[in-house]
């Protein structure tokens, strides 16, 4: 399969290597464009045989899919660009851009002739440049098998829940912002360690490892996180103190406020 990706700042550049380090695809089959060439001559260095290149047309001419990794502001202008040369009985396109539902590119798309391309709503977040990915895909129009080789693809970059898109923007918040949130507190434990005397470096490795081990510990157990919990506090002990001092300090209220702010409200 030959995937074009327009833009390559830091979502789509992740992307763009993360693909380029699966095995679905070959570097030589991967298009990319953007304005600057900065980050276009990047991933040449990286990756000599990946097609790059300034003009969205050019870049989308031999795709199978094509791939919107721009700013919400610039799609409709990317579009109004590229859908002369699109082949919508060929070619299917995918977005990336948060907040933009299928009505929206179905307006954007139409060419007046009635015929419209498959179409995705591909969500992954940053960890997809090192094959870590939650990715989330809501689909119209397409067919088993591109559906069967979009998930195949994405696969190798981590994990991929197919959803309605109805759900894609609260999966936004949970994992392609919750990644954000998910190394803040990794930031905030490690000052904590560092009041309490640990070195940073080692702070930052200690909380690592027990957030891998808390991962772990869940998927191995197919528990409530609530249950894992129980085992680990004792009547009147050290854990259930700090916990209880946490939800005085508003970390639950905080995360569900945090997750509500990060949703989008998807443009129909």
């Amino acid at each position: 399969m030959k995937i074009a990706i327009i833009g390559a700042g830091n979502m789509g550049g992740a992307v763009v290597r993360g693909l380029a380090e699966g095995r679905s695809v070959a570097a030589s089959d991967i298009y990319v464009s953007n304005p600057s060439t900065a980050k276009l001559d990047a991933l040449k260095r990286d990756y000599p045989t990946m097609h790059t290149t300034t003009d969205n047309r050019a870049v989308v001419a031999d795709a199978d899919v094509v791939i919107l990794a721009v700013k919400p502001w610039k799609v409709e202008a990317v579009l109004e660009e590229i859908k002369p040369v699109l082949d919508y009985e060929r070619q299917a396109v995918a977005s990336m851009v948060g907040g933009l539902g299928f009505a929206q590119l179905d307006e954007w798309l139409d060419k007046g002739d009635g015929l419209l391309p498959a179409t995705y709503l591909l969500i992954p977040n940053t960890a997809i440049a090192t094959l870590s990915s939650m990715t989330f895909l809501a689909v119209r129009r397409t067919s088993a098998a591109m559906d069967d080789a979009m998930v195949a693809i994405f696969s190798e970059l981590g994990e991929v829940m197919v959803v309605e898109e109805s759900q894609i923007g609260a999966a936004t918040s949970l994992a392609s912002c919750g990644i954000a949130y998910a190394l803040r507190y990794i930031r905030a434990a490690m000052e904590g360690g560092v009041e309490l005397g640990i070195r940073a470096d080692d702070a930052k490795h200690i909380v690592m490892q027990t957030l891998r081990g808390a991962v772990d510990v869940l998927a191995a157990n197919g528990t409530h996180p609530e249950a894992e919990i129980d085992r680990v506090t004792t009547p009147g002990g050290l854990t259930i103190k700090g916990l209880n001092a946490m939800e005085a300090a508003g970390f639950t209220h905080s995360v569900i406020e945090g997750l509500r702010a990060s949703t989008p409200k998807q443009k129909k």
